[in-house]
């Protein structure tokens, strides 16, 4: 059946079982664990403000061509009409804000405690977040994620790598896992509404829109080589377009906390990347925290799978 004409709204399919969400988003964290061994191709040049503008622009545009070939233009046009813009320029901001907090806080204190303060806080804030809002996470979800954000930490720290404990980047990279939270919990109401390829163009135009002018005014003027533009295509293609779709889907049908503690497989793909492409070398903990945060996620994920379908999200 030809996509233009498929007459079922994207928006109105069953939004699918909690194991499906889950090994989505943990498909997600794949791709978003090639983020630092494509950066390791790039220029020095290339500021980190821009590679986190660029990346959300990059995933914009995939996302339109995505949703128009789709959807078709004019049902794509309905579709972004009826959109919860309020919600979506919100989401977009908490992503644009993501982006620029955690590559510049990872600069500023090294890939070690950038990574593990960014990654493992995200969970954290989402719970505390879903307390707020009146869904509060199970016992074993509580055990499952810290568990794996423990093992996250021995994972990356295991790693080596500059350690530089400053207070501006140990801000920045608690303020990028505290805007990740925010993003999950706003676009799982919206993924709700709206279809998920419809919600991903919305959301992160607008983090594109917001997330250029600051990183003018951050960096100023872009530096870029040719090789910067390859690996900011792979990002926002493949790291971002990809990934955040197939977390976008996830959400339809896991809670938005269990959505940020199963996106710690990203860690898990960088360390093995790290050791097949990079050539590193790793110490004994981080072997230690690799086992530790998979076994947390399978927590994770049997939490989700036994949580009633009555329970708010």
């Amino acid at each position: 059946m030809n996509a233009h004409t498929n007459s079922s709204s994207p928006s109105s399919t069953a939004p699918g079982t909690p194991l499906r969400g889950a090994l989505l988003v943990l498909a997600a964290g794949l791709c978003w664990g090639t983020t630092g061994t494509a950066q390791s191709f790039s220029d020095a040049a290339l500021s980190p403000y821009w590679v986190g503008a660029l990346r959300l622009l990059v995933a914009a545009l995939f996302f339109l061509a995505y949703a128009g070939w789709l959807l078709g233009p004019a049902r794509l046009g309905r579709e972004l009409s009826d959109l919860c813009w309020k919600q979506a320029i919100w989401a977009g901001a908490c992503m644009a804000g993501y982006n620029l907090t955690f590559f510049a806080g990872v600069k500023i204190t090294g890939v070690a405690v950038g990574t593990a303060l960014a990654l493992g806080s995200g969970p954290i804030w989402a719970g505390l977040l879903q307390i707020l809002s009146g869904a509060r996470p199970s016992r074993g979800w509580w055990l499952g994620t810290l568990l794996a954000v423990g093992g996250g930490v021995l994972l990356v720290s295991g790693r080596g790598g500059d350690v530089l404990a400053d207070p501006l980047g140990i801000s920045l990279c608690l303020a990028s896992g505290l805007t990740y939270a925010l993003y999950a919990l706003i676009n799982k109401k919206l993924v709700h509404r709206s279809a998920p390829s419809v919600t991903t163009l919305g959301v992160f135009s607008v983090g594109a829109v917001l997330a250029l002018p600051a990183a003018w005014l951050q960096a100023g003027p872009l530096q870029i080589t040719s090789s910067g533009w390859l690996v900011v295509g792979f990002l926002g293609v493949a790291a971002t377009g990809i990934a955040y779709l197939l977390f976008t889907t996830g959400l339809r049908s896991i809670s938005a906390a269990s959505g940020v503690s199963l996106a710690l497989m990203e860690p898990v793909t960088a360390f093995l990347l790290a050791i097949l492409v990079v050539g590193e070398r790793p110490d004994a903990p981080a072997y230690a925290g690799l086992a530790a945060l998979l076994a947390g996620l399978a927590i994770v994920i049997r939490a989700e799978t036994r949580r009633p379908e009555s329970s708010p999200a």
